[in-house]
């Protein structure tokens, strides 16, 4: 059976290698020259297994209302005429509730824990290497109140089997010596050992390079125009597509995945399909070590300011924030300049600054952060995405999932997959 990927980033590649290893003959299409030139290339680095809880609970539209007017606000929200904007903010405020909330931290959890086991064997088997640490993740508390919510969330991850613990000023500069110099208002920590990170780009490109290897057909510099269908009930027929040299052509092949991110929500309105997928843009710097003593190796999360960090071998990856304003991707320096500020306050002199390069991308965000994964609602189409904050993260188990439903068969974890 012949599977046709459309998009090579994370989500695609992965789904590309596991596809194959479920004896399925793959092709590959991207836009780009290369996989992973988009929402997977400078991420924050974490595969972040004990970070679950979407941004959707009880306490963001508290929050929110706190953030609004401010540039350097963690989750910005800039007004369009865009219907589905309005559309996606009244479904995200819905999935605030309690129990939908609860709802989709258990799911992501679940979904993040068998990834973290797909990801550590595909590595041992490959041997690939993407500047990983297996040193874990320690959120990081800047005030009394919010630290003092952290033994309920130890305890709500150990019911999920996450393995955290919370940890006073004194025990988080122990794990990570680098905090030393910005800490001076540090409350506390909650400690993850099990979580990594790594960098998503090369990852994602030496994975797709097994592909190729294995045999998969790689459209690079390929454009996806739209979906074809046939047949009274709408069945997905072809692909039609344009290179670089303007000529367009139909590509067929006997099912179809979806791994285009934010953009995938457009390609199937087409076919009358509604995917609840909404670009939200995330900032990042990639700046190079100066003082490899005092950059940290640990990966962070500033649990006040929605910062994390990684360490990727020679350079300190540090991203954040949220904004919604459609497929708008330009690099605003007003966001950009709390992510340097943060640097140099929490690190002084560890990175060269002056250095750094800025990226800012679009994950692509259903409400309630729980991705889709499974069948379309047209025969021949799967789906692969809405990953949001959680790309990294859910990468290799998602993909795992998605071919062994292809497979016919019930993925061994307790997640809505669609049409399962």
């Amino acid at each position: 059976m012949h599977v046709m990927v459309l998009g090579a980033g994370l989500s695609g590649v992965t789904t590309a290698w596991y596809l194959q290893q479920a004896g399925f003959r793959v092709s590959l299409i991207d836009r780009q020259p290369e996989a992973a030139r988009e929402t997977s290339f400078a991420n924050g680095g974490q595969i972040s297994i004990s970070h679950p809880e979407p941004w959707a609970n009880p306490g963001a539209p508290r929050q929110i209302l706190r953030w609004l007017g401010r540039d350097d606000a963690p989750l910005k929200f800039r007004p369009t005429r865009d219907p589905a904007q309005w559309l996606w903010g009244a479904r995200f405020l819905l999935e605030c509730l309690p129990a939908r909330a609860h709802r989709n931290t258990r799911a992501a959890a679940a979904l993040a824990t068998w990834s973290g086991r797909q990801l550590r064997e595909l590595r041992a088997r490959l041997g690939l290497e993407y500047d990983q640490l297996e040193r874990g993740i320690l959120h990081l508390f800047y005030s009394a109140e919010e630290f003092a919510q952290a033994p309920a969330r130890a305890r709500m991850l150990a019911g999920f089997g996450i393995e955290a613990r919370v940890c006073g000023r004194d025990e988080c500069l122990a794990i990570e010596p680098a905090l030393g110099a910005g800490s001076a208002t540090l409350a506390g920590g909650l400690y993850a050992p099990r979580d990594e990170s790594g960098d998503a780009c090369r990852f994602t490109q030496a994975l797709a390079a097994h592909v190729a290897a294995q045999g998969a057909a790689l459209y690079w510099d390929t454009e996806i125009l739209r979906l074809l269908t046939s047949g009274s009930g709408g069945d997905v027929a072809g692909v039609e597509v344009r290179a670089t040299d303007g000529e367009t052509r139909i590509l067929r092949a006997d099912a179809y995945v979806v791994c285009l991110g934010s953009h995938g929500p457009r390609l199937l309105a087409g076919l009358g399909e509604r995917l609840p997928i909404y670009p939200v843009k995330g900032y990042s710097i990639t700046a190079p070590v100066r003082d490899p003593a005092r950059a940290p190796s640990v990966s962070l999360t500033d649990e006040s300011r929605r910062i994390v960090c990684s360490r990727l071998g020679s350079r300190l990856r540090i991203a954040g924030t949220a904004e919604l304003n459609g497929f708008d991707t330009r690099i605003r320096p007003e966001r950009i300049a709390g992510i340097l500020e943060w640097a140099r306050s929490r690190f002084p002199g560890a990175i060269d600054i002056d250095r750094a390069e800025h990226w800012a991308g679009l994950r692509p965000a259903t409400p309630g952060n729980v991705p889709l994964i499974g069948r379309g609602r047209h025969a021949k189409l799967w789906l692969n995405t809405g990953h949001g904050t959680l790309g990294w993260t859910l990468a290799c188990g998602s993909a795992a999932a998605l071919a062994e439903l292809m497979c016919g068969r019930r993925p061994p974890v307790d997640f809505p997959f669609l049409g399962a």
